[in-house]
């Protein structure tokens, strides 16, 4: 097909000294971070809470707990889009890529890529196309082929030669438990992602992420709050070592008690059957500034982004690529 799309990778480290790009969704769990007066040192906090949790789940031959730190790049996925006139670029996919430093054997460990999800496409999906739909409905409905072209888009660039020259394992997003939905413990137990929780129901973030090829499983790793989704293709208990699954669970674990407190930093844990509440009283706060009403009104405004310099341009380019993924 002429209208094919290719990606340019981009990588930028998260550290303390972290400034956004100017592509970055700033919803974006760490560039929301990296913002106002406090940003260096939210930053900071954030990388030892992170090296902390690391150090705790790995903690044979780990006497002193220390022993391993947690590097992150930010992984910024260009899509170049070839048009009737000229070829052109949009920030399509931004996620996270976890290194493990073993200071014991001075050894550079790969991690997981995947962690945090950004998509703009996404933000238009939910915050533009799914409100719009439902203005005027008497009932809450979905959209016809709703999250086909974002999910084709992911497929597309875990498929790429960008990719596979890049990275040598499939994505692990992982995302927060939903409050509108409840979770029940099934008996399962591992090592590092702990017990393992099965969703009543399914939902719509299930539905929109099986679009990108992706199943989930719930799992509460040790000494947790609360469950986590991970997000993945393939076999997430046998294709992962310990060591890259606790660098994901570190990672974004952090990010959900600085984002989610009510859940993830909530001072009982969570039980046999699970119900999640961000009305939860009973949490403590981390010392990290976070403005979680910014992020939601952000959301539109780069849904709207999205549509006007995307999604209306390259309408009919995005519809005839989407239709040919999908034979």
């Amino acid at each position: 097909m002429n209208n094919d799309f290719t990606f340019t990778i981009k990588r930028s480290r998260f550290d303390e000294n972290y400034n956004p790009s100017e592509n970055t969704r700033i919803t974006t769990n760490f560039a929301n971070l990296a913002r106002g007066d406090n940003r260096q040192q939210n930053l900071r906090n954030t990388l030892v809470m992170m090296d902390n949790r690391f150090n705790t789940l790995a903690h044979w031959d780990n006497p002193k707990g220390d022993r391993y730190s947690v590097e992150l790049d930010i992984i910024s996925v260009e899509m170049n889009i070839a048009g009737e006139d000229n070829a052109t670029t949009f920030p399509a996919i931004e996620i996270l890529k976890t290194n493990i430093i073993d200071k014991k054997t001075n050894e550079r460990i790969e991690g997981i890529v995947g962690n945090n999800f950004s998509s703009y496409v996404r933000d238009y999906d939910f915050s533009v196309l799914l409100p719009d739909h439902n203005k005027n409905q008497p009932e809450f409905s979905i959209p016809d082929n709703f999250g086909e072209l974002h999910g084709n888009i992911f497929k597309h660039f875990v498929n790429s030669a960008e990719y596979k020259a890049n990275f040598s394992k499939p994505p692990v997003i992982c995302l927060s438990v939903s409050n509108k939905n409840s979770y029940q413990r099934i008996g399962n137990v591992h090592p590092v992602l702990g017990i393992e929780y099965q969703q009543e129901g399914t939902s719509l973030t299930e539905a929109y992420f099986k679009k990108m090829g992706l199943q989930v499983r719930y799992f509460m790793p040790p000494d947790s709050a609360a469950p986590l989704a991970f997000f993945f293709s393939g076999d997430l208990l046998s294709d992962y070592t310990f060591l890259e699954l606790i660098g994901t669970i570190s990672t974004m674990e952090t990010f959900q008690k600085i984002y989610r407190p009510e859940i993830y930093n909530a001072n009982s844990v969570a039980g046999h059957y699970y119900q999640p509440s961000l009305t939860n009283q009973d949490h403590s706060l981390t010392k990290i500034v976070y403005d979680r009403e910014e992020r939601s009104q952000l959301a539109i405004e780069q849904g709207k982004f999205t549509e006007k310099h995307f999604i209306k341009p390259y309408k009919n380019i995005l519809e005839q690529w989407s239709a040919h993924c999908a034979l």
